[in-house]
């Protein structure tokens, strides 16, 4: 059995890979800012820090065996006020590289950063954006680490769905509602363009996957289906009894702004991933009717 850190343990990535680890046979720990956890992760002990503080001892991080980083803050944490470049700076390009430092010299085996698939697929974000160079900075500098006693890869993902009962995934529970008809005011449309999107269930696999046997120093474009949005958002309408034809747009829409379109607004952003790990694939309609049957009964549920 060994130890496994999860860092962001409670968020969709991190929980869904703390519950396949622990079925897999691995000691998992979760690590994130607060202890509150939804009650499916209350078996594992966990540690309340943030890694950009670094300041958990050698002793604590060097009980530990193999690290799964999946904690790289995005627009979701940016704090009001301020400057993007200083924030995503401290937070990702140097206290991303400085965390994986201090597990190396804790004694830590291995790593697996979850990165961003942008700085892969469109590889002029990189100067166009600052969250995308950030990525890109604390991706290098991690494989970077990599040595015969420190095994570290990177897992660089593109839209990840999925479902852990008690994490809260606000956007997810969204679109279930916009395809019920329950959110007044928003056009049935989809945006143009297009990304590649893969399930939180392969992500877990090919992280169970990369703590055994990936291959050190190495960046993974994973994914699995390519997907316009119009054929994403129709599998939402379909998948809760209310099938339609959704017109095309290249206005915003309010489910996928600019904000977190680093491709840029109509884009279409399509790549045969790297799934040499051994991961699942084709399982994108399959999660999403995870989603409805979810999100969907506690919508009904709410109106009773």
């Amino acid at each position: 059995m060994s130890r496994v850190l999860i860092v962001g343990g409670t968020g969709l990535t991190g929980a869904h890979a703390a519950l396949l680890l622990r079925d897999r046979g691995h000691d998992v720990t979760l690590m994130s800012r607060s202890r509150n956890t939804p009650d499916c992760l209350k078996g594992f002990d966990h540690v309340a820090a943030n890694y950009v503080d670094n300041n958990l001892s050698r002793q604590v991080l060097g009980e530990f065996e193999h690290m799964v980083f999946a904690a790289g803050a995005d627009i979701r944490q940016f704090p009001a006020g301020e400057d993007e470049k200083s924030f995503y700076t401290r937070v990702n390009s140097e206290g991303i590289p400085a965390f994986f430092r201090s597990a190396r010299d804790a004694g830590m085996r291995s790593a697996v950063y979850i990165g961003s698939y942008y700085s892969q697929v469109t590889p002029e974000a990189i100067q166009r954006s600052v969250y995308v160079k950030s990525r890109h900075i604390a991706d290098e500098a991690v494989r970077a680490l990599n040595s015969g006693t420190f095994r570290v890869c990177s897992l660089n993902a593109p839209f990840i769905l999925g479902y852990v009962e008690g994490v809260k995934l606000p956007h997810l529970a969204a679109l279930v509602r916009y395809a019920q008809g329950r959110i007044e005011g928003v056009p049935l449309i989809a945006p143009a363009g297009g990304v590649n999107h893969i399930s939180s269930q392969s992500m877990s696999e090919a992280i169970a996957a990369a703590l055994v046997h990936s291959e050190g120093g190495k960046a993974y474009l994973v994914g699995d289906e390519n997907l316009s949005w119009k054929d994403y958002l129709e599998l939402y309408f379909e998948a809760v009894g209310n099938p339609v034809d959704l017109p095309v747009s290249t206005d915003e829409h309010p489910f996928f702004p600019d904000s977190i379109l680093y491709a840029g607004r109509n884009a279409t952003v399509s790549y045969e991933p790297d799934d040499s790990l051994g991961y699942r694939r084709n399982n994108v309609r399959a999660t999403v009717e995870q989603l409805v049957t979810a999100y969907g009964q506690q919508a009904t549920h709410s109106h009773e």
